[in-house]
């Protein structure tokens, strides 16, 4: 078997580095960010894949330039905030600079109401700038200001989100006008080496993951993707539909991923037409166990194929649970094993699955004043559709689709499938 992509990048890396003029400044790229930083490069307006969230403040609780002093701490102490991705001798690198954060006021018309306002911003993210934006838009439409605090996907992921929620949080009520943005040079030091060594760490485990068991497991499993793929969407807002479900106990908690999986492969299917088995992808991992919890993107996107048909979720389990086993192979790795089993696959995916634990995440407090977290609908995605499944008190489930790939009318008869189906295997498994 050839050399596995993780370890191509690698000696490119290390031959790019030892010729450039500031070596230590340059950080190797994970897995995950080679993916992100690929599909902005095929992306005809280069946008960067954008992981946004949203809060509600009562008017006036946000001070735009306190804010502004927090984020630029924030970026200071964490490395994947302050560097550029970029090309060295065509090889991509993270490149360090001085702390950078983006905080701007959206101004919004008079009949118009924040959530279209901060939407337009989004879709209109200039491929250059700050990894880390925060977006203030203060609607006429009632007493609340909603905040966007967004992020470069190449730099974060959803482990990182809650480091920026509890970094921001503390930064504001700690500031102090005047004060330097920059941590001390020992600190900043300490940051950078954590974050590099976590790189290598995740290198290392992408390595010895591209193992040829695992070739021969991905080859097999992703053997019948392909097909014709869907039509290319538009910048059209995107829709949104959801509803709450109770969060079932013992056996049906320990099926909910699973459940959702085939619960969603349903729907994708009720969209898609029943004739070919479709990529869904979804985050899964975390950081190298020895490595610390810096805020950077380390989650591979693994890919389930979704057969034509009802779901077996016994033998759809024992799959996932395989699949598992194999999970530490790059993304780009996985396109090549399946390309290698006869697989007539781009690696475009025809749906994204997130699964969220809520109480891993602190909530943005600024001035004293919780954020109400809430939804915003119409923001770019980065497949047809995207199904988001939260769990806290309760199980929040939500479905955005791309308007130019879907109508109304199927996306409203698909969500019904999946919540259906997502009670179903529930049901059975009390």
């Amino acid at each position: 078997m050839p050399a596995s992509l993780t370890d191509a990048y690698l000696t490119h890396y290390r031959s790019a580095v030892s010729s450039a003029d500031d070596p230590a400044t340059l950080l190797p790229v994970t897995g995950a960010q080679r993916r992100f930083l690929l599909v902005r490069r095929f992306d005809p307006q280069g946008r960067p894949d954008v992981v946004p969230l949203f809060f509600a403040f009562p008017r006036g609780t946000v001070d735009p330039a306190r804010l502004h002093r927090a984020a630029l701490r924030v970026a200071a102490r964490h490395p994947a905030l302050r560097g550029t991705f970029t090309d060295l001798r065509g090889t991509p690198v993270l490149r360090l600079g001085a702390p950078a954060a983006e905080v701007r006021e959206v101004p919004v018309p008079p009949d118009g109401t924040a959530h279209e306002a901060l939407r337009r911003a989004l879709l209109d993210w200039p491929a250059e700038g700050p990894a880390l934006r925060l977006l203030l838009a203060r609607g006429p439409e009632h007493d609340e200001e909603v905040l966007a605090v967004a992020l470069d996907h190449a730099a974060c992921d959803e482990q990182s989100l809650g480091i920026v929620t509890a970094g921001l949080t503390r930064a504001y009520r700690e500031d102090a006008p005047g004060e330097e943005a920059d941590p001390d040079p020992q600190e900043l030091g300490a940051a950078v080496d954590a974050y590099r060594e976590a790189v290598e760490l995740q290198l290392a485990a992408e390595d010895s993951a591209s193992s040829p068991a695992a070739h021969a497991h991905w080859a097999a499993r992703l053997a019948g993707l392909g097909g014709t793929p869907a039509p290319a969407g538009d910048d059209r807002p995107t829709g949104m539909l959801s509803r709450r479900l109770p969060l079932g106990e013992g056996p049906a908690r320990r099926i909910a991923f699973p459940a959702l999986l085939a619960a969603v492969g349903a729907a994708a299917h009720r969209l898609s037409g029943p004739d070919r088995t479709l990529a869904l992808g979804y985050p899964w991992g975390g950081r190298p166990a020895a490595a610390q919890q810096v805020l950077g993107c380390f989650l591979n996107t693994l890919v389930h194929p979704a057969a034509p048909g009802p779901a077996d979720l016994d033998e759809l389990s024992a799959a996932w649970w395989d699949d598992l086993d194999h999970a530490d192979m790059p993304f780009d790795e996985v396109l090549r094993a399946a390309r290698s089993g006869g697989a007539q696959w781009t690696g475009a995916l025809d749906g994204l699955l997130t699964f969220e634990d809520l109480h891993r995440r602190p909530p943005l407090v600024l001035g004293g004043t919780d954020g109400r977290e809430t939804h915003l609908t119409g923001r770019p995605l980065a497949a047809p559709f995207a199904v988001s499944a939260s769990h806290g008190d309760d199980l929040l489930i939500r479905l955005a689709w791309n308007r130019g790939h879907f109508t109304d009318e199927a996306v409203h008869t698909a969500f019904e499938v999946l919540v259906d189906a997502l009670q179903g295997h529930g049901e059975a498994h009390r």
